[in-house]
């Protein structure tokens, strides 16, 4: 398969995901109290929209920081890139059920915030899988420096071990597990890889591999 085609594909998976969010922002209405009320009433929806849509946005930026550097696309890569649209798209389902039942308090509570940290961690793991695959030889249009593949493996592990321990705080306190996740979209926002060697700052590093995130 063409690349341009397999990221086209993705882009407009990222694209309807991170809609869907939105979609899911509401307020009961007029003959509900006063609009300012009701905004400030649904603040768990807007909390869990937030830190969706950056979480998936930063998965997006750093899907295509990733697939610039990727010089051939086999059968596998589709099916790793598969799985991993399959998790962003159930992003917006574990968005607002943990939105629901955020300050619900209670098991209800606990295990939407649970539902919402393992897809984060699912959506780590697969864009992990990806760049596991592209240290395959060939698969890159330059190799990348041993010392840059650490660097890189290091950054996704952080996300992914914060999305661990996302899933255990849920069962003692949704809103913390949420800002657990707020806090790794926050980090991959602004953490930068250190400058590439000049024979390398045209397609040799992963210097975007950041997320997970996750995601990211």
């Amino acid at each position: 398969m063409d690349k341009g085609r397999l990221e086209a594909f993705s882009d407009g998976v990222f694209a309807v995901a991170i809609t869907i969010l939105a979609l899911n922002l509401s307020v009961a209405g007029p003959g509900h109290g006063p609009l300012l009320h009701q905004l400030a009433h649904h603040w768990p929806q807007f909390a869990a929209y937030v830190v969706s849509f950056f979480t998936i946005g930063i998965i997006w930026v750093n899907h295509h920081a990733l697939f610039m550097r990727i010089a051939l696309v086999d059968r596998r890569l589709l099916f790793l890139n598969l799985f991993l649209l399959m998790v962003v798209v159930l992003l917006p389902f574990a968005t607002s059920t943990l939105a629901t039942y955020l300050t619900t308090g209670g098991r209800d509570s606990h295990v939407a915030a649970a539902f919402y940290s393992l897809v984060d961690l699912a959506m780590a793991l697969a864009f992990s899988a990806i760049f596991r695959w592209t240290l395959g030889e060939g698969r890159l249009v330059r190799a990348v420096p041993p010392e840059l593949t650490t660097r890189a493996t290091i950054r996704f592990t952080i996300g992914t071990l914060a999305y661990v321990v996302a899933f255990g705080v849920s069962f003692v306190s949704a809103p913390a597990a949420l800002a657990i996740t707020g806090v790794v979209a926050v980090y991959y926002m602004f953490e930068q890889a250190p400058p590439l060697p000049a024979a390398f700052e045209d397609g040799g590093a992963l210097a975007a591999g950041s997320e997970a995130t996750g995601p990211e």
